[in-house]
Parts: structure tokens; sequence; C-alpha cells
């Protein structure tokens, strides 16, 4: 594709790299320049108008150009639009978000602690965690595991947990520390008459064998979200989350929850953790904390996860670990306002009204003799398809096609994500889905 010389579009390919791309196709197609957004859509550059199927990155969860998150971002960096939370310093902002985030908290937590993302958040969570092991004079306590298809973020650490091949490939990931379980797909690889109880006790079963397999001392973490997003929205099967955590508590190992997808409403609670009653040791959070308008993260403990690193702290003279931008006091004040929001507005409760319809068409698109089948909790979805002759590719096909009748969606392999912001209103899901319907008759013919 040739575009105008000096047009974004030209110097986007000359100046700047992407991620998730494969960088040397996009040096010939290059982008969709996104201009501005409103409420839950964006708009190109030529104008045209796409519902954002996918809240930008799962994330924006008030939608885009609330004046609210922009206000408050500048009355803080009129105020302090800088300072750090190291070494006995503090401020008003990140001190209100923990506060606000520990009574929030499904189960009783004793700290908090800012990050910039995800990634950042759950690297971090696997180095806490190995200082804590040496603290408690366990220095073998260091594995993790995750799981198939699980995505906790693309740093050495956290993306040596993800378990996406594509993830790991040529990086020399992942870390010989960490291990993997199954991705907890009931529709697509139960046995034969297994009910979803006994496909739940066979996945426990699994990680219960390779815990003893590696050795119960060995084994410091498992790593998991309520609901798997990034690699192709997986719901966990009745029991799975009572099984696992049994198996947990059995040989004392810790469960830390990646909520950054999850959290702040996207399936009909809060957290996912109460959607699906766990009970974490850790909880990452990011994404819809902020909406995104600015990057943040958050880690929250419990007081038998922070108790021996804060003992070991004392010990060693410091908690030898620290970012510029943690507790950054414009991104936290955005934290704060965009979860009062999310309150006020009642977006959880909009996510569990909507959430019937949202399935419903889903269901409904699964019907479809170019589909295969639906899955979805709260306002987060995926439409499997029936692959072409060469697999993978009709997800993307379908995501091409629905971009031009103005609807954003993910495709991972040959099935295509959903995650809009909780703002969405029911008109605006069939409008949604409408256009779907539509693209996938088109790619049928």
């Amino acid at each position: 594709m040739t575009f105008l010389p000096n047009s974004i579009e030209a110097r986007d390919i000359a100046y700047q790299m992407h991620p998730l791309v494969d960088l040397k196709n996009y040096e010939k197609t290059g982008a969709l320049v996104i201009e501005r957004g409103e409420g839950i859509y964006v708009f190109d550059n030529n104008g045209k108008r796409y519902i954002e199927g996918l809240a930008g990155l799962w994330s924006v969860a008030v939608g885009f150009g609330e004046k609210r998150l922009s206000d408050v971002a500048k009355a803080q960096m009129d105020k302090l639009p800088y300072y750090h939370i190291f070494s006995h310093k503090t401020h008003g902002p990140s001190v209100d978000l923990a506060e606000k985030l520990i009574q929030m908290a499904p189960v009783p937590m004793s700290k908090v602690h800012f990050t910039s993302s995800g990634s950042e958040a759950n690297d971090l969570v696997v180095k806490m965690m190995w200082y804590r092991s040496n603290a408690l004079g366990k220095p073998e306590k260091k594995k993790i595991i995750g799981r198939v298809k699980g995505y906790h973020g693309v740093t050495i650490a956290a993306g040596s947990i993800t378990g996406l091949p594509r993830n790991h490939a040529s990086f020399d990931l992942p870390l010989d520390r960490m291990r993997h379980v199954s991705c907890p797909d009931y529709a697509g690889t139960a046995l034969p008459g297994e009910s979803e109880i006994a496909f739940s006790r066979r996945m426990a079963g699994e990680l219960e064998d390779l815990i003893l397999a590696e050795g119960p001392d060995t084994v410091a973490a498992f790593f998991g979200e309520p609901v798997m997003a990034s690699g192709g929205v997986y719901v966990p099967p009745e029991g799975y989350w009572q099984e696992i955590q049994a198996v947990l508590r059995k040989y004392e190992v810790m469960l830390v929850v990646d909520e950054v997808i999850c959290g702040f409403g996207r399936t009909g609670e809060m957290f996912g953790c109460q959607t699906f009653g766990i009970e974490p040791d850790v909880m990452v959070l990011s994404k819809q904390i902020s909406s995104s308008y600015l990057p943040l993260s958050a880690i929250l403990m419990t007081e038998d996860f922070y108790g021996p690193i804060a003992e070991e702290s004392a010990r060693v003279g410091t908690f030898g670990h620290g970012y510029t931008a943690s507790g950054h006091p414009v991104a936290t004040a955005v934290g704060l306002e965009n979860i009062r929001i999310i309150e006020e507005r009642d977006l959880v409760g909009n996510c569990r009204r909507l959430s019937p319809l949202f399935l419903a068409r889903l269901a409904d698109l699964a019907r479809h003799p170019r589909a295969k089948s639906s899955r979805g909790v709260g306002l987060i979805g995926a439409l499997e398809l029936k692959p072409f002759a060469e697999g993978g590719k009709a997800g993307a096909a379908l995501q091409a096609r629905a971009m031009e009748e103005g609807v954003i969606a993910r495709a991972i392999g040959d099935t295509l994500c959903f995650c809009p912001p909780l703002i969405i209103t029911a008109e605006q899901i069939e409008t949604m889905f409408d256009a779907i319907a539509r693209a996938l008759d088109t790619i049928s013919e």
C-alpha cells in the first residue's frame, strides 16, 4: 500500500516499531490511524466511526473522552505533576488509591504496591515470590506454574508464565523455573461424556501430579486469570477454581490471581475472584483500574505474603526494588476517579444487566454456518469459527471484515473476541453484533 509522503501513515512506517505484528509485513501494510474517541466509539483520520468492541486492549471501562478523568489529570498535573515513593517519600493520590483498593478487595489484603502495567506487576510478583522464599529459608521454593493459553505479560518473567508459544519463540523463553498445566477448555478438550465437575477434577489432578513430580518444596506459586482472556476467552467450568485451590492449599503453593482484564466489573462482579469464588494470596490489577487513560497497575497482597518480605528487608537493610513511576501522582489520581465513576454509574450492574443479551447474541452468531461455538461471561466473550483450509486464518478474515462494517474486535487464531466498554447500551450491543452477522455472511461468500 502506498501512502502520501509525510502523511502520518508514511511517517509511522518510517520511524515507529510496533508490538504484536509481523514487522516486515507491517512495513507494507501500515496502520489504521485512530484520531479521537467518544463513548464506545473511536474515529480514524478519515472520519470513519468504529464501535471499539475490545475496549482498546480489554481496558477502557468508562469509554473514550471521559472529561472527569481529563479534568482530574490536569488538576493533579497543575498541583504535583510527578513525585516518587522511594525512600520515605509519599503523596496523597497514591495513599488514597491504596486505601480504596484495600477497602474494595474481595479478601483481606495488607498492602498495595503500584507499578505501571500488568506485565511489570506480574514480573515483580515473581521477584517478590523468590525474595519471600529466601526470607522463609526455603531457597529451593522458586518454581512458578502457569497455564497453556494463559497470558500474564511480556517481560522475561511474566512472559515465561504466559502460555502462548508466539510469545516465547526466539526470545529464549520460558525461563527454566516456569512450568505450565493445561488450559481449562472444557468445550474443546473434555473427554466423551465427561461432566464439568469431572473435567475440573482432572485439571486439578494434573496440577497435583506436576507439583508432586517437581517436588512441593520447589513450587512457590500458581498464576491464573479468573477468565483466560488474551488466550481466547476461556471461562472456567463448574468447580474448576475450587478444585485448583484445594490442591494449592494442600501443598502450600501461593495463588496469584491476575485480574488485569477481569477486574473492575468485566465479569459482572467488581472482581473475577468474586464471580468464581477465588481467594487469592496476591491480586494483580491494571487496565480498567484507570480505563488505560494513564499507565497504572497495582499488586494487592495478604499479610502472609507481605510479612516475610518486610522481615527480609529489615535483615538485608532495604527492599532493593523500585520503579521511577511507581505510584505516579497523576496516574493514581486518575485511577481513583475512574473507580468512582465505575461505582457512581453502577457499571458493574450495567455489565450484569446486559450480559444475558450480550451472550445471547454471541450464541445466535454461533449458529451461523461459518461459526462453530461461542463462550463468555459478563461482557467478555468469544466467537469460535470453523477453520479455513489453512487453519488460524478465519479469525483474521472476520476481524478485517468487521472493521469494514465499523466494529473493532480481536482475532486470536480462529476466534474473534469481544470486550466492549462497560458503558455500552443494549442498542449498541445489537448494532455491534448485527455488523458481525453481516461480516460473517461476507466471509462465508
